[in-house]
Order: C-alpha cells, then sequence, then structure tokens
C-alpha cells in the first residue's frame, strides 16, 4: 500500500514542516518514506508544496502527478492540485482561505476551518497543524500518536510549542473523525 500525499499553500504557512513531520512520523513506524519541496521564488508569500509517499514497500520516485490526498491552505493551490487527485482521493481545505469548494464529485472533500480553530486554541501561526490532524482524522496513514510523538521530538528545543501545537493537531484530528466538515 502507498499513500501519494501533497501539501500545498502559500509560504511562510508550514507545509515543509507538517510534510516532514508526517515522513517523520512514517519513519519511526518503519515505513518506506519520501518527502520533496517545492518552493516558489519567494521564501514568504510565494507557492510552496511538499509531496510527501509512505508506503509498506520500496518508492520508485518522490514524484507523483496525481497524488491520492492533498491538503491545500489557499484558493491557488485548490485550484491547481484538486483536478489532479486520483478519483476516489481525499481533498482537505482551509476554509479560512478558500471561500470556494472543489467542484469535483468523485473525491472526498472535507473543509475545516484551521485558521479559526488555531487561534482558538492560542497559536496563530499552527493551522498546519490542524490541517494535518483532519488529514489524519480522515486517512490513519500513520498513529496519530506517532504524530504527536514527531511533534514533541521536533519542538524539542521549543518546548514552549510542545503543548499547543499537539492540541491544534488533535483539534484538526478530533474535528475530522466527528466528520465535522463546513461543506
Amino acid at each position: 500500500m502507498q499513500t501519494e500525499v501533497i501539501m500545498s499553500g502559500f509560504g511562510g504557512q508550514g507545509l515543509m514542516s507538517i510534510g516532514k513531520l508526517l515522513a517523520l512520523a512514517g519513519l519511526e513506524e518503519g515505513k518506506e518514506v519520501t518527502w520533496l519541496p517545492s518552493y516558489g521564488p519567494e521564501m514568504r508569500g510565494g507557492t510552496a508544496n511538499c509531496t510527501v509517499v509512505i508506503g509498506d514497500k520500496a518508492i520508485g520516485s518522490p514524484l507523483i502527478s496525481s497524488p491520492s490526498a492533498a491538503l491545500v491552505m489557499n484558493q491557488p493551490s485548490l485550484e491547481k492540485f484538486a483536478p489532479t487527485l486520483k478519483k476516489g482521493g481525499l481533498l482537505v481545505v482551509n476554509s479560512s482561505m478558500i471561500p470556494i469548494r472543489s467542484d469535483r464529485d468523485d473525491i472526498v472533500s472535507f473543509r475545516i476551518g484551521a485558521n479559526e480553530l488555531s487561534m482558538e486554541l492560542g497559536n496563530k501561526r499552527a493551522a498546519n497543524l490542524v490541517m494535518l490532524g483532519a488529514y489524519l482524522g480522515l486517512d490513519e496513514v500513520v498513529s496519530h500518536k506517532t504524530l504527536l510523538k514527531a511533534i514533541e521530538k521536533t519542538f524539542a528545543s521549543k518546548k514552549q510549542f510542545i503543548d499547543v501545537n499537539c492540541k491544534c493537531f488533535m483539534k484538526g484530528y478530533d474535528t475530522a473523525k466527528a466528520g465535522k466538515s463546513d461543506e
């Protein structure tokens, strides 16, 4: 089994970070993993995306043209990547930044107000973790417990962020598990 995920948005929204967290959790569970970042020419505000491939067998290439899942943080990302999703794929949309809906009826779409939820929990910069939590709540390609450990490991030198980041991740996870899409 192989899962191919693209995470996309503006630079500075933390897409590379959640991609690394997902890849780290996959490694911790003994899975095969690739992580491939792609940046626009600007450091902040430009386009940024990364792909993560997780499987139980060797991965032939980190490049993907038709992902099984997409996490999109802004409208240009929705417009670019929603059409590329495999039939039956999963689309997780940050409804805080994307007022429109995908016109695909052959995929599962889940909308979540990631910006508002992260602000409510005290870290306005953790909308990315809400999105990652929602994704794992819908498709637990790695255990959410392993992902929480990856957050703790990644933020070990910034201990003040561990608790709030874990809360933001779990808010997304629990919201998705409860099926509370903004659709």
